[in-house]
């Protein structure tokens, strides 16, 4: 028997988790994660849905933003189409494989190999003809992950038939494996795949060279996507907004030239750029002149409507962190700003600026897993990873996560293999 942790179906109990998250954000840990429709079960391995499937025992699994989202209610009903339940959640994945597999470019990984695992549940790995985001690489881009033999799921960690990292098995396509060098440890490997989406994007933010550059939110998401902007773009100047004492620290350490508090975001960004600052009757300051480029890394209606107030006119704003809230959208008309969103990662195609992109098939780059596992080995990550917990813990391992920046962690994960 396998045993996992599952979420099933049940809006009573995602209602309450809701509630609970949304209103008393200061209990949101612990009564929302008791709330929540998630049980720890034991159940079978997952069978292999077809020819060039393999199973994967997970060494690691990391606690995303996005698990945490529809864990508390908290994602979007957009996203309801895109799933099948119950399914297991774990997306960001280091494992061992069970199964001798050949993958795409000729490369034999034996039974046994390390693997980090792509999570995105294409054309490929659902048997299907390439659908045009598929055939020029960028796999984030499908349009059907909602068809072929499985069931929907826009990725492993959200699909009924593939399981996830937070079991002691999984089931995952020779598309989305990519082999773990011996060299680089399981508490760095299980990095790459959040790795992957921040170097994605670095990419879509299309940042120029002496581009100056305002990253909001300093969790593992906006802490990650500093490293891919500082390794893959030629900033002039990177300045991240950070609330906690050890997410200043990390963030100086991973390359900000200047660290805000969120209070001071607006006036931090208008001394810097020598912008006007404007207040209106009601609503918040904003600027006239500012950043180039704003990424917002933690997807709350105040960390957008923050970056729409500070970007320059004819700036970007990318939008990475899960979206949460309404926002005023004056900015964007006002200012003609370019909202730029970033979802997951690319498989081989050069990302490029919205608009840009050629019409065929893209330029064929290092792929974003590539430049991640290459990132992984060299960055400062010693101790991103902040506590491992075995499955039998995961009401205090998901009260950690939604904690974290408070608690002065970055990575919370999973050990599913651990016994207690």
């Amino acid at each position: 028997m396998t045993r996992g942790l599952e979420l099933y179906r049940s809006l009573p109990r995602y209602a309450a988790a809701r509630v609970v998250s949304g209103r008393f954000p200061r209990l949101s840990g612990a009564a929302a994660t008791t709330a929540a429709p998630l049980r720890l079960v034991d159940r079978g391995d997952p069978g292999l849905p077809g020819p060039g499937w393999v199973t994967v025992r997970p060494r690691l699994a990391g606690i995303c933003g996005s698990d945490l989202a529809t864990v508390t209610g908290q994602s979007s009903f957009y996203f309801s189409p895109l799933v099948s339940m119950p399914f297991t959640p774990g997306h960001e994945i280091v494992g061992d494989l069970q199964e001798a597999v050949t993958l795409a470019d000729g490369r034999r990984l034996d039974a046994g190999a390390r693997v980090v695992i792509d999570p995105v549940l294409g054309c490929a790995a659902r048997g299907l003809e390439l659908c045009a985001g598929c055939a020029a690489g960028r796999t984030s881009r499908c349009d059907r992950i909602t068809v072929g033999h499985l069931a929907p799921g826009l990725q492993t960690g959200f699909c009924a038939d593939t399981g996830g990292g937070w079991s002691r098995a999984l089931v995952a396509h020779h598309s989305q494996l990519h082999p773990v060098p011996d060299t680089l440890p399981d508490s760095r490997a299980v990095l790459v795949e959040p790795l992957a989406t921040a170097v994605h994007t670095a990419g879509r933010a299309g940042v120029r060279s002496g581009d100056r550059v305002l990253i909001i939110g300093s969790g593992a998401v906006g802490l990650l996507t500093l490293l891919a902007v500082r390794a893959y773009t030629k900033a002039e100047h990177v300045t991240m907004v950070a609330k906690h004492r050890r997410q200043v620290e990390l963030a100086r350490r991973f390359g900000a030239d200047e660290v805000l508090a969120p209070d001071d975001a607006v006036g931090g960004v208008r001394r810097a750029n020598r912008a006007l600052r404007l207040t209106p009757q009601l609503g918040g300051e904003y600027l006239l002149g500012g950043v180039d480029v704003a990424i917002d890394c933690a997807g709350s209606a105040s960390s957008l409507s923050t970056a729409l107030r500070v970007t320059r006119a004819g700036g970007r704003v990318v939008l990475s962190g899960v979206p949460a809230g309404s926002v005023d959208l004056t900015p964007l008309w006002f200012r003609e700003l370019e909202l730029v969103g970033t979802y997951a990662s690319s498989g081989g195609a050069r990302p490029g600026r919205a608009g840009t992109e050629p019409a065929g098939p893209a330029e064929p780059v290092e792929s974003d897993f590539g430049r991640a596992l290459a990132l992984a080995a060299t960055a400062p990550l010693d101790g991103v990873v902040s506590a491992v917990y075995p499955l039998t813990r995961w009401r205090e391992a998901l009260d950690h996560a939604l904690s974290a920046g408070r608690l002065g962690a970055v990575k919370i994960v999973f050990d599913p293999a651990a016994s207690a």
